[in-house]
């Protein structure tokens, strides 16, 4: 009978330690696949060139309801869509009695920032740049603190509009709006 009690005790003394310890990465649902077009959201800065029609050309950004304002359309919904995409819609709202064939090309002019938090040396918010690596972004934030985690982090994504956080690599690539967050160690 004591065997047991022991066990149990001991189990529970061993359960919060167990919830430490990590068990591996769980980047699954992070993978991007880089043919995969990037999709818009609050935050990017946008050029947008409609051909013949240099008052309608201009820098815009996606404002925080996913939408930008341009002269004679007014609002167009852009969050979760390629540059492809925006343009043809541009090119409808148009052509709905503004112009007879518009043309329209759309490029992200500035991607919306990441952020690192937690056991950096400056954390914060940073422009994003292609090919960026969860390392990558350490450097940019000032590096490790002493007391970090320096092989992996917690990364937060929003998939299908829910954000999301896994585990993953320091080599892991990063999107922009990504949120890292370094752990502290425990020794």
């Amino acid at each position: 009978m004591r065997r047991w009690q022991a066990l149990i005790i001991g189990s529970i003394l061993l359960a919060p330690l167990l919830g430490c310890a990590g068990g591996g990465y769980n980047a699954r649902f992070i993978e991007t696949r880089s043919d995969l077009p990037y999709t818009l959201a609050s935050g990017d800065r946008l050029r947008i060139i409609v051909f013949g029609q240099d008052s309608l050309s201009n820098s815009y950004s996606v404002d925080g309801t996913g939408r930008i304002a341009m002269p004679l359309i007014g609002t167009v919904e852009s969050n979760g869509l390629t540059t492809n995409e925006l343009a043809r819609a541009i090119e409808n709202r148009l052509r709905g009695g503004f112009l007879r064939e518009p043309k329209v090309s759309v490029e992200v002019e500035a991607y919306r920032p990441f952020f690192v938090l937690g056991e950096v040396n400056a954390s914060g918010q940073f422009p994003y740049i292609n090919g960026m690596t969860v390392q990558n972004a350490v450097a940019v934030a000032g590096g490790f603190s002493p007391r970090a985690v320096k092989s992996s982090a917690d990364l937060t994504r929003v998939v299908n509009g829910v954000p999301v956080t896994s585990t993953v690599p320091v080599s892991q690539p990063l999107r922009p709006g990504d949120t890292i967050t370094i752990r502290e160690r425990l020794f």
